[in-house]
């Protein structure tokens, strides 16, 4: 993070709610944020302090939904 550019692959759940805010002051500082996240997850949403970058995965919402 002290070159500006930070990079966070998150994972879904608390552990991406506590990061999100970081991500987001950092951002706000001026650092670039990049979260690479699935295109299907229960918390990580795009924001207007990052930059999102979305990864395919095999499974619907429905399904994620449904086996959680």
């Amino acid at each position: 993070a002290a070159a500006g550019r930070l990079l966070v692959v998150p994972a879904d759940g608390s552990h991406w709610l506590s990061m999100k805010e970081v991500a987001d002051v950092l951002s706000q500082k001026g650092h670039e944020v990049v979260v690479v996240a699935p295109e299907v997850s229960l918390h990580i949403k795009p924001s207007k302090n990052f930059v999102m970058k979305m990864y395919s995965v095999p499974y619907t919402e429905e399904e994620m939904e449904r086996d959680f």
